[in-house]
């Protein structure tokens, strides 16, 4: 018992008295080795009990590693233990050796019968539960393996659907299409107060609003503010304009419809450009419902707005003097957009002229049929009241025409024309916002030229003044930066203001050949109105000279008088005949 407490005791901090006995038997050579051999082995018998089958194994397949490596013995069996983590805290050989030994059930079964007095047993007990438990999480896991994929496999099926429709939003997205209408003008308000609101009407396909279609109430300066937003958001864009404001007359019918006309088209040619559809002061406009309350929302939350734009917020500011124009393409545009505008307004004060000639032949349409009426109520002759009251219905017929045809020209070529003369003047801004661009950048250089000089002149004196020097160099550094950054805002500026004069053009030809197709074709229908008004009344004339001068039908006259030129001249041609028997017979 001595011998085997001595045996022990070397390795009382190892968790197991099993094979590392005889590791360190053969590698201690003293003159009682056999005698420790036997205490060790000893002490396994009675100690590790369940694993009695593997541990004869241990030192054949061992031994030679043991005389390799000698101290680093502990490490190489944590190393090489099959379980991993799992064995540091039991007895690493016998966690080697239980795994693949198929006796571990038995010695399982053997733990459950025989008790354990030490605490190696109760130790060896604890990893030969966790190799079970670890066994049984295996084939729970191997179990649970075939149950994970088809919830992996239900979402894997659904993706296409879903990569379907983004790619459809996708495409939508990159061009979304608008529909917007103005319309239910309305008088709102006291004579004090008193304005005229619209009704707007969105409909899209654009993914940045809540809703594909949508209604607001907006008044006419609720477009002037979103035209003025859209000309601070975008330097260079030419912002389609809103119509003029008109103190005079501004709830006239006509004057009410041409507004609406104007805005509307104003609002679908901004969802239309590529750069304003994305806009937020745009959306803003088309979809709150408190618009008020937005806008003085953004306005707060937008004080700081010049100071953050930075280079841009200078540009807008400031920068006045005479510009002159190096780039020979925006000169010649310049002009072509003067002269443009010049016979714009002559062409609209010519079309004023014809509407204002149509109204008035209107007019004394009207004044003729009223002429007529009271004429047709003298009742001269039933014969003659009745065609002069059918007249004056033709006239007032007519001055409806005039009127509606001159609404149309208004509606086709006017609005036209005014519209793109408001535009030569928002293309005029645009214009003008490049010309502070390029004061800005050279106002900039002139800026980077003082710190320069400043600079040179500290290094000419020579004074030891780093901290001025930095200054100055840190000033210079910022100066720069900011001419940078205002030569790429003026040429930027530049390839935009080219880009928007080719879309100009281009939506020029396309708008005026469409008001100059529709000019037309509301003309030829009114003169084919004006027409069959004329025939239709000649045609009813006709109806009653025939039940008037002959009673039975108009058709029966005709046949008589020609039968009685056709007696008349058979008579004619008897009594030639008579006369000249009687010149024969005195013969």
């Amino acid at each position: 018992m001595d011998l085997g407490d001595e045996g022990s005791s070397p390795w009382g901090d190892v968790p197991s008295q099993s094979s590392p006995s005889q590791k360190a038997a053969t590698l201690a050579p003293t003159d009682n080795q056999d005698t420790e051999t036997n205490a060790s082995s000893t002490t396994n018998n009675t100690a590790s009990t369940p694993s009695a089958s593997a541990a004869p194994r241990s030192p054949a397949g061992r031994g030679p590693r043991r005389r390799q490596y000698g101290v680093q013995s502990t490490k190489l069996e944590a190393v090489d233990d099959p379980l991993g983590p799992l064995g540091a805290a039991t007895p690493p050989t016998a966690a080697e050796n239980s795994p693949p030994a198929p006796p571990q059930k038995e010695s399982a079964a053997s733990r459950n019968t025989r008790p354990a007095p030490d605490a190696s047993a109760s130790s060896l007990r604890g990893l030969m539960d966790s190799v079970n438990l670890d066994d049984d999480d295996a084939e729970q896991s191997r179990a649970q393996g075939a149950r994970v994929p088809p919830p992996v496999q239900a979402p894997s099926s659904n993706a296409p659907q879903r990569q379907t429709q983004p790619s459809v939003s996708v495409e939508q997205a990159a061009k979304p299409s608008f529909s917007i209408y103005v319309g239910d003008p309305h008088k709102v308000g006291d004579l004090t107060s008193s304005h005229t609101e619209y009704s707007v009407t969105t409909k899209t396909t654009s993914k940045g609003y809540r809703n594909p279609e949508f209604t607001v109430s907006r008044r006419y300066r609720d477009f002037l503010w979103l035209y003025t937003q859209l000309h601070n958001n975008n330097p260079g864009v030419i912002i389609p304009p809103p119509p003029e404001k008109q103190a005079v007359g501004r709830f006239e019918a006509d004057f009410v419809e041409s507004r609406r006309a104007a805005l509307e088209r104003m609002l679908n040619k901004s969802a239309a450009h590529p750069i304003l559809q994305h806009d937020s002061d745009l959306k803003l406009f088309l979809e709150s419902e408190a618009f008020n309350v937005d806008v003085k929302n953004k306005e707060r939350k937008d004080v700081g707005l010049g100071e953050s734009k930075g280079m841009f917020g200078s540009m807008l500011s400031g920068s006045s003097g005479k510009f002159v124009e190096h780039d020979d393409w925006f000169h010649d545009r310049r002009i072509y957009l003067d002269a443009l505008e010049t016979q714009l307004k002559a062409l609209l004060k010519a079309t004023d002229t014809v509407v204002g000639q149509r109204k008035g032949l209107a007019e004394a349409c009207g004044d003729f049929s009223a002429s007529l009426h009271s004429l047709s109520a003298v009742e001269l002759s039933p014969s003659l009241s009745g065609p002069l009251d059918s007249l004056s219905d033709i006239q007032i017929r007519i001055r409806e025409l005039y009127e509606r045809q001159a609404q149309q020209d208004v509606l086709t070529m006017g609005i036209v024309i005014d519209e793109y003369i408001r535009l030569i003047g928002s293309v005029k801004t645009a214009f003008q916002q490049r010309q502070k661009s390029y004061h800005s950048w050279h106002t900039a250089e002139q800026e980077l030229q003082k710190r320069k000089a400043t600079q040179d002149k500290l290094l000419r004196q020579g004074r030891s003044q780093q901290d001025r020097l930095n200054q100055l160099s840190a000033d210079v550094a910022d100066a720069e930066r900011r001419v940078h950054q205002a030569r790429l805002l003026f040429d930027d500026m530049g390839r935009l203001m080219r880009s928007e004069l080719e879309r100009f053009e281009k939506e020029k030809v396309e708008d005026f050949k469409s008001g100059v197709e529709t000019y037309l074709e509301s003309a030829v229908e009114a003169q084919k109105e004006l027409i069959e008004i004329w025939e239709t009344f000649l045609m009813q004339l006709d109806t009653e000279d025939g039940e008037t001068f002959v009673p039975p039908a108009g058709v029966v006259a005709s046949p008589s008088e020609h039968t009685e030129e056709r007696n008349d001249s058979q008579a004619q041609h008897d009594a030639e005949d008579q006369h000249e028997n009687e010149a024969e017979n005195e013969e």
